[in-house]
């Protein structure tokens, strides 16, 4: 059984941050789960995980072998955009949840990831959500990376949290944005009146930021680059609707269309998504092409643009 001696240096921490921080092998959820399942003692006794270590007490652990998973494994096609022994990034197609919940125990990215990575992805992260580090809208297409060990998910964790990871939108959103450019800064929670809703007439939400340039006006849509600086719930949905161009077929947050033009599906796909190598530090960058949905809506857009300049 593995052990370490507190030191003086580490007087007063809190008992699941001080293994995150010398035992990399685990995050620090990880660490908390595994002191709250009594896998972890200090001097020989069961601790809470904000227990406050004291210089000279012993602590060892247990990390038990991950538990059999109820998820099915199941053979869905994967569109990998790159992927190594650590990391996993894939272009999510549209429609596709990414992990089970109410509704949707199967037919999930979970599923088809189980499938791809086999064994080895089980208990990353925990049992229902093995390797998701971030997750997308079940209409929301594009790159999503996925964490195959526990040091590249507690590192990526870490840089999501410190905003290290840039993500870049494309989105076709109805009318245009005023000003054409800009940044939005709000408070984004749960909406008042609509508990399934996120608002930003909320007075205690979290911040939420947005910058947006449109990359071209059409006459009932616009096609916009949009860069998160955080990353909160339907963040993109709920800002440009505040906006006043809500995302094309977002019938959440908007109308949905227009009287001409319609969406299969809200009109949003994560473009480009820039992260650091947990292991090699390589800053690495992936691009998911536009899928072909938004492709043919952008070119009926375009086409009608042409007509009308011909007239």
């Amino acid at each position: 059984m593995p052990e370490r001696i507190v030191e003086e240096i580490d007087a007063g921490q809190r008992v699941d941050l001080w293994l995150s921080q010398k035992e990399s092998s685990c995050s620090r959820v990880r660490w908390q789960q595994l002191i709250r399942d009594h896998q972890v003692r200090v001097n020989d006794e069961p601790v809470k995980p904000n227990h406050s270590l004291r210089p000279g007490q012993t602590v060892n652990w247990t990390i038990p072998p991950p538990a059999p998973t109820r998820l099915v494994p199941e053979d869905r096609p994967i569109r990998v955009l790159f992927e190594d022994e650590d990391v996993l990034v894939l272009d999510k197609p549209p429609d596709w949840v990414v992990h089970p919940s109410a509704g949707h125990e199967t037919g999930t990215l979970v599923h088809a990831l189980l499938h791809h990575c086999g064994e080895s992805l089980a208990g990353i992260g925990g049992e229902r959500r093995p390797g998701i580090v971030h997750r997308l809208d079940q209409d929301t297409s594009g790159a999503l990376i996925v964490a195959k060990t526990e040091i590249a998910m507690r590192e990526l964790v870490r840089q999501f949290k410190a905003r290290e990871v840039e993500k870049e939108y494309l989105a076709l959103v109805v009318g245009q944005a005023r000003p054409p450019e800009g940044r939005m800064e709000t408070l984004l929670g749960r909406s008042p009146t609509h508990r399934k809703k996120m608002s930003t007439c909320v007075q205690h939400g979290r911040l939420a930021v947005t910058f947006y340039e449109t990359m071209e006006q059409f006459e009932e849509a616009a096609l916009l680059r949009i860069r998160l600086e955080t990353g909160r719930t339907h963040q993109i949905r709920v800002h440009m609707a505040h906006l006043g161009c809500s995302v094309l077929g977002d019938t959440v947050y908007g109308r949905g269309g227009t009287k001409t033009l319609t969406a299969p599906r809200q009109m949003l796909h994560a473009y480009r998504l820039s992260f650091t190598h947990p292991r090699t530090g390589q800053r690495m960058t992936c691009c998911a092409p536009v899928p072909d949905d938004m492709q043919v809506l952008l070119m009926e857009l375009r086409a009608r643009k042409r007509s009308r300049v011909r007239e």
